[in-house]
């Protein structure tokens, strides 16, 4: 025979495993940025550009094959985002061709690559 309030106990736990099982379906990845958050927070989107509004978010790059997720699409190299395909995939940057337009997206846009200074290499060599 089980103790007195064991089935209350029971039934209090089935109903809470219930309730959040239920709540948890509506939860969002935390960690994915907000929808516009690409185009906003840098500025790309040019709507009257074409291919205005693409971006540059990964380059995959594997011995047999090259790719890029461009605004959130995966395209392999000879493949189309829009009306523009993709030819050439680098390290930092892709280019796209649209017949004689050609379109170059940076992985990186606001970040230049220069050399380092002459008092850093000095540093270095002590």
């Amino acid at each position: 025979m089980a103790p007195p309030g064991w089935l209350d106990i029971a039934a209090t736990c089935v109903l809470a495993l219930t309730a959040s099982a239920a709540t948890g379906q509506g939860l969002s990845d935390p960690t994915k940025p907000p929808s516009g958050f690409y185009v906003s927070a840098i500025g790309l989107a040019r709507p009257g550009e074409p291919g205005g509004g693409l971006i540059l978010q990964s380059v995959l790059i594997h011995p047999d094959t090259r790719s890029a997720i461009i605004s959130g699409e995966h395209v392999q190299l000879g493949q189309k985002v829009g009306s523009m395909r993709l030819v050439k995939v680098a390290e930092t940057e892709v280019v796209l061709l649209d017949g004689a337009e050609r379109r170059t997206l940076k992985l990186f846009p606001g970040v230049e690559k220069r050399p380092a200074a002459a008092h850093d290499a000095g540093a270095a060599s002590r």
